[in-house]
């Protein structure tokens, strides 16, 4: 693949994030209501499309909990909810755009309207907001990043992310190609992986949550970093279907240049599976890691 510029996601692809954003999904929803979906479960989600953010997928997981309670009691089986499994409620999603505003369209559209305002007044996203990060930053970030004074006095999931990408690619990419970064992280989180993994980013060469309201698969932010690269051919590499979704959509947006799709193994979408679901996706090229990325290259 012959290409001008390397743009990467973050979670699934620099860090793994099964220990640390995941499980802040799983347990800011126990914290707060109780009870949770399983950590599995996440990938459903993400298949949905339109959950980027694992704030707003906290919140529709959230609901689906909330439905199950208020139908069935604490501990009620999936079966006691219409809104039926994970994976049914996460397909219905799908049906509905994806995403959060598809989740709730899903909520009032199935439940009864007497269930659905008791799930609407039981639902705390700011405070499913608050929790998660809690959880996930630990106490020290979580005041340093958030400006409050944190609660739970845990350590932080953070600090389990191990690195996916070894120095060695991290050389290799920087000394042949402007690489960027695109992520949905915030950016404070975001330069706090960058540091782990030792990839130093410009400024301009880089798109967070805080930079682009939007956020993926709105091809925008791709393309911006096409534009300040200078880049007739780009690559783009990310761990979930929205990545891929991304560059499609680039492609579609902006036909003066090419945008590659390449999907990892490392996040959520792994083995045979995973792979089949890039491709069913678009994806052009799957790579077991973003380690094999340079020898798909061409320098």
């Amino acid at each position: 693949m012959d290409v001008d510029a390397v743009v990467l996601d973050v979670d699934g692809v620099l860090v793994d994030v099964a220990d640390s954003y995941r499980r802040a999904i799983v347990d800011a929803v126990e914290h707060v209501y109780g009870d949770t979906i399983e950590k599995a479960d996440v990938q459903q989600f993400k298949d949905a499309g339109g959950f980027n953010n694992d704030w707003t997928l906290t919140d529709a997981a959230a609901l689906w909990v909330l439905a199950r309670q208020a139908q069935g009691g604490d501990g009620a089986s999936e079966a006691d909810s219409a809104l039926g499994s994970v994976a049914t409620y996460t397909d219905r999603i799908a049906d509905h755009g994806g995403g959060l505003d598809g989740a709730e369209e899903v909520v009032d559209a199935t439940l009864d309207a007497d269930v659905v305002r008791q799930v609407r007044d039981d639902w705390q996203p700011e405070r499913l907001r608050d929790v998660f990060q809690q959880l996930y930053l630990g106490s020290d970030y979580y005041e340093d990043l958030e400006g409050g004074e944190a609660e739970l006095g845990v350590e932080g999931y953070i600090h389990d992310e191990d690195r996916l990408v070894s120095p060695e690619t991290i050389e290799a990419l920087t000394e042949h190609w402007p690489v960027c970064v695109l992520t949905g992280r915030p950016s404070g989180e975001a330069d706090i992986a960058l540091d782990r993994v030792g990839l130093d980013v410009p400024d301009e060469r880089r798109f967070t949550m805080d930079d682009w309201e939007e956020g993926k698969p709105s091809p925008r932010a791709l393309i911006a970093l096409a534009e300040r690269t200078g880049a007739d051919s780009v690559v783009f590499v990310g761990d979930t279907l929205d990545d891929v979704e991304t560059a499609l959509n680039a492609r579609a947006a902006d036909p003066s240049r090419e945008y590659h799709a390449v999907g990892v193994l490392t996040g959520g979408l792994t083995g045979e599976e995973g792979r089949q679901k890039y491709e069913d996706a678009g994806a052009d090229h799957v790579l077991d890691s973003v380690n094999d990325l340079p020898d798909l290259l061409v320098d």
